[in-house]
């Protein structure tokens, strides 16, 4: 009789504990409940403690009762704050309860919380179930998804070229963390089986839905591809002459649809086609697919969704898409000035799109730029997600491309990026370029920058219209600003903050460097461009990024989810901020 047979101990699942992580670590940040404002740092033999004071305590300074106080034990972390939460996570003072749950947390901060904010920790504890759930729907799913990936693209990602490969590279990219939200992998009001069938961290194809519409009610701007079906090849052929189709992402159909309908006056002529056409992959924007037969082409449809934070809807306003043609031809221009980077920053062709005037009744056709085929293209947001195998992309990256220096590759990839940023800065541009927005395109001996989603810049007309003149064609006035600050802020927070210190501290952490030499990388990066730049501009951006004492951060949960626009103030979620340290200043003193 042989050898019985032996079973592998089960992993333990740490989804709960890890998540909690994460969300106190955004709340400290974020200076919910007072968290950092209002708590004191106690030194235990284990570590640092901050102890927040209870609902009871006086502002004029009497001591509150214990039993409201809480203890939260930290470490000192550096990226966008100071500290960071550890286990054993929120403690009651009086009894030494541990509360080790998102949903104990957020009620006993939720009771430190102005009454007018509660609602906002309930839908917050919502969000934290239903991120929680996917993590767990993800760890399931990993050796599956894993091994299709490598069946269908191969075993290593550094060789998964062309746009299809890209769209494999978004299914690693969308099992991963976000550097800042806390519950980024969660989506509002999704099922298990929606997500399994829609969602890209499980790499589905489906086929689109289609509305017929009267071509009266639909502006189409541009020229719609090859692909685009006509009424009579749905099954409308009553309606070729009259009507345009748009598509529908399956799960907008139904209520969504309907009332988006209603709201349009098109309720009446509007037709629905029963058959559906066109199969389609979703990219790690999840509403933004692929076409199947053309991969070049993304298509962007509105979804009745939301991610990082209840009001950040996965709809499209019509104005966002003039925005966007109007933000790539503002580039197209700078680039055809700045000739060093023809050819090394691409963006993708974002100025063909249609809508009905309602924000589910739209459509951004948006074509990768034409490229070789060999050409290795990921985004910086799947850089550090993990491979089949088991290794980080970047890895896999570097042994191809950098002769396995995976830091040679980070050198790389800033040297151009906070090149051409800091570029945009001197024309008084900032880009909402976050990880998910910028791809690397890799070739043997090349490196290039793929843009997209130009929607939301900030501008400082005063700087712009020095050097190229309006009107520019925007159409929504957030834009536009007549001071460097908002266009600081915005570099500090996507291009600093998410596209350079976070792949600092992340590669630190998974062991590839010590993180003084990382973010001395960084730093020695970005002042390069800032020295190159020069004049005003460079000033501003040495004082307000690289030499300033603190840096703006996104408040992501305080204006996403747990406080409303009129309570946070905030006049753009996403441009929303606190403040936290300047890690450029500690490359001296962090290891």
């Amino acid at each position: 009789m042989g050898d019985p047979a032996v079973t592998a101990p089960a992993v333990p699942d740490t989804s709960a504990s890890d998540l909690l992580i994460r969300v106190l670590s955004a709340l400290l940040r974020e200076d919910v409940a007072g968290l950092r404002t209002r708590s004191t740092v106690v030194h235990r033999p284990d570590g640092p403690w901050i102890r927040l004071p209870g609902a009871s305590s006086s502002p004029t300074g009497t001591p509150d009762h214990a039993d409201d106080a809480l203890l939260l034990p930290v470490t000192e972390d550096g990226f966008q704050s100071a500290y960071a939460a550890r286990l054993p996570l929120l403690v009651r003072e009086a009894d030494g309860r541990e509360l080790t749950s998102c949903d104990a947390v957020l009620a006993a901060l939720k009771a430190l919380a102005d009454p007018e904010d509660r609602p906002g920790f309930d839908a917050f504890a919502d969000e934290c179930r239903q991120t929680l759930a996917t993590l767990r729907l993800h760890t399931d799913s990993r050796d599956d998804v894993m091994t299709r990936l490598a069946a269908h693209h191969g075993a290593d990602p550094a060789r998964w070229t062309g746009p299809i490969g890209s769209l494999a590279h978004d299914t690693l990219a969308a099992r991963l963390d976000h550097p800042v939200y806390p519950t980024a992998r969660g989506r509002a009001g999704l099922s298990t089986d929606q997500l399994r069938s829609y969602a890209p961290e499980f790499h589905p194809c489906f086929a689109l839905r289609w509305l017929a519409l009267p071509r009266a009610a639909v502006t189409v701007t541009g020229t719609l591809p090859p692909s685009w079906p006509t009424p009579a090849l749905l099954g409308l052929t009553e309606l070729e002459r009259t009507h345009l189709a748009l598509p529908v992402h399956p799960l907008t159909v139904g209520a969504p649809l309907d009332q988006a309908l209603r709201a349009a006056g098109l309720a009446q002529e509007a037709v629905l086609a029963d058959r559906a056409f066109l199969d389609v992959v979703p990219t790690l924007s999840m509403r933004t697919v692929a076409i199947t037969e053309d991969p070049s082409v993304h298509l962007k449809l509105p979804l009745a969704t939301s991610t990082l934070g209840l009001r950040n809807k996965r709809s499209i306003k019509p104005g966002t898409l003039v925005d966007g043609a109007a933000g790539q031809r503002l580039l197209e221009t700078v680039i055809s000035r700045e000739p060093r980077f023809r050819g090394r920053i691409l963006h993708a062709d974002e100025t063909t799109y249609a809508h009905a005037g309602h924000e589910l009744l739209a459509v951004l056709c948006r074509r990768r730029p034409a490229g070789p085929d060999d050409a290795v293209t990921v985004p910086m947001a799947a850089l550090l997600a993990e491979a089949p195998g088991g290794r980080l992309v970047i890895d896999h990256l570097a042994d191809r491309f950098h002769d396995g220096d995976a830091l040679a590759l980070l050198d790389a990839c800033l040297t151009l990026l906070f090149d051409w940023q800091a570029t945009l800065f001197g024309y008084g541009i900032a880009l909402e370029s976050h990880q998910q927005n910028v791809s690397l395109v890799l070739r043997p001996g090349s490196l290039g920058l793929l843009f997209k989603d130009n929607d939301g810049p900030r501008l400082n007309t005063a700087r712009l219209g020095a050097r190229l003149p309006g009107p520019w064609g925007f159409d929504d006035a957030r834009i536009l600003g007549t001071d460097d600050g908002p266009v600081a802020d915005l570099f500090a927070t996507i291009t600093l903050h998410l596209c350079a210190g976070a792949y600092a501290f992340g590669l630190a952490r998974h062991g590839r460097a010590p993180l003084a030499a990382l973010l001395g990388l960084v730093r020695d990066r970005l002042a390069e461009a800032v020295e190159r730049l020069g004049g005003e501009a460079g000033a501003v951006l040495r004082s307000r990024v690289l030499d300033a004492a603190q840096l703006p951060v996104k408040a992501m949960v305080t204006a996403g989810t747990l406080l409303s626009k009129e309570r946070s103030g905030a006049a753009d979620i996403n441009k929303h901020y606190t403040s936290g340290p300047n890690y450029l200043r500690l490359t001296g003193s962090m290891s």
